[in-house]
């Protein structure tokens, strides 16, 4: 299993410049801004230590509180089927001019998360 630290660097200086470019596929749990339960597939396009951005079909509004639960790449997890789970607050909402029915979300994470075995 990963650790924390394989994950996330502990240095600050190395935090800094560790931004992952690469799709990962992802789902979204919340609510939505009418306050309906929501889960959506998605796929990440920017992570970082800091956030994540993606986009969404459902409404959300600012400050709302998201879960994500992201498939981690063979690579990353020595092969394993493992998921991280990370919640967040929405900074960020804003229309998505390639896809008119999707919100490109920003979410800054909270400081927990944890990593768990799909299966």
């Amino acid at each position: 299993m990963l650790s924390k630290s394989s994950l996330l660097s502990s240095s600050k200086a190395e935090r800094k410049d560790q931004i992952f470019n690469l799709p990962l596929p992802t789902a979204v749990e919340g609510r939505d801004a009418a306050g309906r339960s929501f889960q959506e597939k998605t796929v990440l396009f920017y992570i970082s230590h800091h956030g994540a951005s993606f986009n969404l079909v459902n409404s959300i509004t600012l400050g709302s509180k998201l879960k994500l639960i992201i498939d981690l790449p063979p690579s990353l997890s020595d092969d394993q089927n493992l998921k991280l789970v990370i919640s967040g607050k929405v900074a960020l909402v804003e229309a998505n001019h390639s896809h008119h029915s999707r919100h490109r979300v920003s979410l800054r994470f909270e400081n927990k998360y944890f990593i768990k075995a799909d299966g």
